[in-house]
């Protein structure tokens, strides 16, 4: 009943700020009364070390279109508690996803990389909208922010992977080297949806032989040939990514 009594405060005040002709006291307004609402709400929650979590997490169920204001609130008020916060934010709305990491983000209170992993961890089947987001933000991180991805996911890393090379066709190589590093076990896929983007690429062959330690240096030839380029030109590609001649010429004989 006091829940009720609280969210039906918030409901009034929002509604009467809305009525304020500056937009400035609208939003201190807002922040005003979610401010207090939390004040309200963590020492009333039934675990006490996750209070901010469920705080939030009530909070954003309620009123998922002040996601904004509600992190802000949140982080400032209590920026340790940063991952109880995060996952609150995406357990009560998963699809807001990508606002919950650029608000993250922008608040630099953590690691780019740390962020990825805890959103990631908490909502893998939004593993592609996290990523992609993070790499809008810190592109200069790419290569960290995949790595850190595949390696919380590694059973969807492989259809996360092929969607960030479509959303970052100009970053295909640096994807196709962390994601052949990061999963041994899955070049030979990797290798033929990167091929499928881009068919004619025989830096794709090479990165990959390179990145993979020569180790599937014959797979990932027969696999570019099969995707329709010559034996000649996957040869001198495996070649140049460190090939030895010796370990793929069964296959171009």
């Amino acid at each position: 009943m006091k829940y009720l009594c609280v969210l039906l405060t918030v409901v009034l005040s929002l509604s009467f700020s809305l009525h304020s002709k500056s937009y400035s006291s609208i939003e201190d307004r807002q922040e005003k009364v979610i401010s207090n609402l939390l004040d309200q709400l963590v020492p009333h929650q039934t675990s006490t070390s996750l209070a901010i979590e469920q705080s939030v997490n009530a909070l954003l169920k309620s009123y998922p279109e002040h996601i904004d204001i509600v992190l802000k609130v949140a982080l400032a008020k209590y920026p340790q508690d940063y991952k109880q916060i995060m996952c609150g934010a995406l357990r009560a709305e998963p699809a807001l996803a990508s606002d919950v990491i650029t608000i993250l983000l922008q608040s630099n209170i953590a690691a780019s990389a740390d962020i990825v992993s805890i959103a990631v961890n908490e909502e893998p089947a939004y593993a592609t909208e996290i990523v992609n987001t993070a790499i809008l933000h810190y592109p200069d991180q790419l290569e960290n922010i995949v790595r850190v991805a595949i390696l919380i996911e590694p059973i969807i890393a492989n259809n996360m992977v092929n969607n960030t090379m479509r959303s970052y066709p100009d970053k295909i190589l640096e994807i196709l080297m962390v994601a052949v590093e990061a999963l041994p076990g899955q070049v030979a896929n990797i290798v033929r949806d990167t091929l499928r983007l881009s068919p004619d690429s025989s830096d794709v062959i090479s990165t990959a032989v390179s990145y993979s330690n020569n180790v599937n240096a014959r797979e990932i030839v027969t696999i570019a040939i099969q995707s329709g380029m010559s034996k000649e030109s996957a040869t001198a590609a495996a070649i140049a990514g460190g090939a030895k001649l010796i370990d793929i010429v069964r296959i171009t004989q």
